[in-house]
Order: structure tokens, then sequence, then C-alpha cells
């Protein structure tokens, strides 16, 4: 397990205020892929919302588009993350006590 993922993502998810959002991301994209608009409509969040934290996703290495920035292309997770998906789990069930989900 990688320390520094470890910490970006203590941050990322429990240490600010969109870290539950940012969570239901990762999750739904596990699933599989989306574009941004397919996000906010299947999470109930607003677009913008969903831009920022897929922005700030993206620019922390978490999550991949590899169509680059072509409207409506799809996000997925990061081969980075994938590999240490089990880390990012194990953060989550932290925050997510037994008998509480997210969203």
């Amino acid at each position: 397990m990688s320390a520094a993922l470890r910490q970006l993502l203590w941050y990322l998810i429990a240490g600010t205020r969109g870290g539950m959002n940012r969570a239901r991301i990762i999750e739904a994209l596990r699933e599989r892929p989306y574009n941004a608009n397919q996000l906010a409509e299947a999470l109930g969040l607003d677009y913008r919302t969903i831009r920022h934290h897929l922005d700030l996703l993206q620019k922390n290495g978490l999550i991949t588009r590899p169509t680059g920035d072509a409207y409506a292309a799809p996000y997925f997770l990061s081969p980075y993350l994938e590999g240490n998906y089990a880390t990012f789990e194990a953060i989550r069930e932290k925050m997510n006590p037994p008998g509480r989900r997210f969203g």
C-alpha cells in the first residue's frame, strides 16, 4: 500500500467537505465509465459540483479521461487507483460505519 496514496485519499475523502461526493464518484466510476452529465444524473448532484470534483480527482491522478477533453468523454478510474482500490475501500469503511451508506 502506498503511503502517499493513503494520505491523499484521507485528505480528499475524509479531510474535506466534498469528500463524500468524491467517494461516491469513485464508487460509480468503478462500476462503469461515466461522463460528467451522466454522473450528475446518477448521483443527483449539480453538474458544476460534479465537474469540480472530477477536476480535483483528475488533477490528483485518481481518475483519467483517455479520450482527452472531448465533450462528453467518459471518465475512468486511473490504473493507479484501480491497482490500489483496497486502500480507498479501507478509508471509505472508516468513514462509513456499518449500517450507513454514502448517498
